[in-house]
């Protein structure tokens, strides 16, 4: 894991944060011109008077999400990070992640910030690798759930002539990846991290793999100091931080809940189907690297302006 200052310090330039914030609005704009079922009509709610209460909501599920990332932390070190050093990590943390895709190094970024607090670095990681862990359990448990309250509602209002096998099949195949993804990682950190090494070095024992071996085996021996660290922890040290992750995913997709209350009114059924498409979305979104995906994207989040 290369976690070197001069890489670090690049990554969390504050000027970084413009990259992505002009990209996000560009390729928004884009997506809504070209979907055809998006009019001005539509977006014309956007510019109606909003209600306070609901944006106060908003608001306070902003602050209640970050106060949950900062007990998590905290509690994930055992306590070894006091609360103000909790609020550092946690946005430093959020920052990275926002300015840099996670396959480029926010592991790392993670990891050198927790290392910077005073945190080992065998800690450090086996810290940011079991919130990877506990984030992608949440989509495994709470996806069936959603779908099953909705009844498969949160498919609907999505055109069917954009993919020939439609939006279901990209879910299920993203969430298929991500429980595979989350099996294997848990099972690696949690209990058998060096059958884990041995995995990665016979599988880059083959041809067109050897390349890979070096960073295999680096790969494995951290995987090994990281889950040393968490063993023999206590029922409740891990009844909390599963809590906690549940509350920040959940504070995360209630914010839009309360920012369309304000414009319009929402009967729980909609709050629910609101927040299960969202759900729906992020999952899918983790395999969308084609146009024809985005151009999904965009009927998805036009069915909102549709439906209200």
């Amino acid at each position: 894991m290369d976690i070197s200052n001069r890489k670090i310090f690049s990554t969390l330039n504050p000027r970084n944060v413009w990259i992505p914030i002009i990209l996000g609005l560009a390729i928004a704009v884009l997506l809504f011109m070209s979907d055809d079922q998006v009019s001005w009509e539509n977006l014309g709610i956007l510019f109606q008077p909003a209600r306070l209460f609901p944006l106060l909501i908003a608001f306070l599920v902003i602050i209640s999400r970050d106060a949950g990332y900062i007990y998590r932390i905290r509690t994930l070190t055992g306590e070894r990070l006091s609360w103000k050093s909790s609020f550092y990590v946690i946005i430093l943390w959020e920052f990275s992640s926002a300015v840099t895709p996670s396959v480029v190094g926010g592991t790392a970024v993670a990891v050198f910030i927790l290392m910077k607090e005073g945190i080992p670095f065998g800690r450090a990681l086996a810290f940011v690798m079991l919130t990877a862990i506990l984030d992608n359990l949440f989509f495994v448990l709470f996806a069936p759930l959603v779908l099953w309250l909705s009844q498969g509602d949160v498919f609907s209002g999505i055109p069917d002539n954009i993919f020939d096998r439609g939006l279901p099949f990209f879910f299920w195949l993203s969430y298929s990846l991500i429980a595979l993804y989350t099996l294997v990682m848990s099972w690696a950190l949690l209990f058998h991290p060096r059958g884990f090494k041995w995995f990665l070095l016979k599988m880059t024992t083959l041809r067109w793999l050897r390349r890979f071996r070096i960073k295999a085996n680096q790969q494995g021996d951290e995987m090994i100091i990281a889950s040393q660290e968490l063993r023999g922890k206590p029922l409740d040290y891990w009844l909390k931080i599963i809590c906690a992750t549940i509350f920040v995913w959940v504070a995360r997709y209630l914010m839009l809940n309360s920012v369309m209350a304000a414009y319009v009114d929402l009967s729980w059924g909609q709050h629910l189907l609101t927040f299960g498409k969202q759900l729906i979305m992020w999952i899918v979104m983790l395999i969308s690297p084609t146009r024809e995906v985005a151009e999904r994207r965009s009927s998805f989040f036009s069915s909102f302006f549709n439906r209200f």
